[in-house]
């Protein structure tokens, strides 16, 4: 929802030149919403669904953080500043979100690393 206000403010504002990075952000959050609500990630076992998640968050909180510092500097109408103030919301967001997922990242790793070598163990 954050994604999807930002690139409102940002095609109302003279800024229009960044809308591209919240719509982005905001249908890849779409796509990956749909695909755990669909169990995708228990179909498809092969794609690393944490891992997508994990640098999803990263690179969203980077990317609103260099096109907040960059909307509020250089523009000076109020969308521009409206559209930076939710992306460094938006930043925090992903950084909490960033923490989350890469915890259970580290849960995932360490899951499938410990059934590989107790199995040779084992046997």
């Amino acid at each position: 929802v954050l994604s999807f206000i930002i690139f409102i403010c940002y095609i109302a504002s003279l800024a229009a030149s960044f809308m591209m990075a919240p719509l982005l952000e905001f249908l890849l959050a779409l796509f990956l919403f749909f695909a755990y609500a669909s169990r995708l990630n228990e179909k498809f076992k092969g794609v690393h669904w944490p891992l997508a998640d994990f640098v999803r968050c990263v690179t969203a909180a980077i990317i609103y953080f260099a096109i907040s510092i960059a909307a509020v500097s250089k523009y000076g109408d109020g969308a521009s500043k409206a559209a930076g103030v939710f992306g460094f919301a938006a930043t925090i967001v992903f950084a909490i979100d960033f923490y989350i997922t890469f915890n259970d990242l580290v849960t995932f790793l360490k899951q499938g690393s410990s059934d590989s070598p107790e199995g040779h163990k084992t046997e």
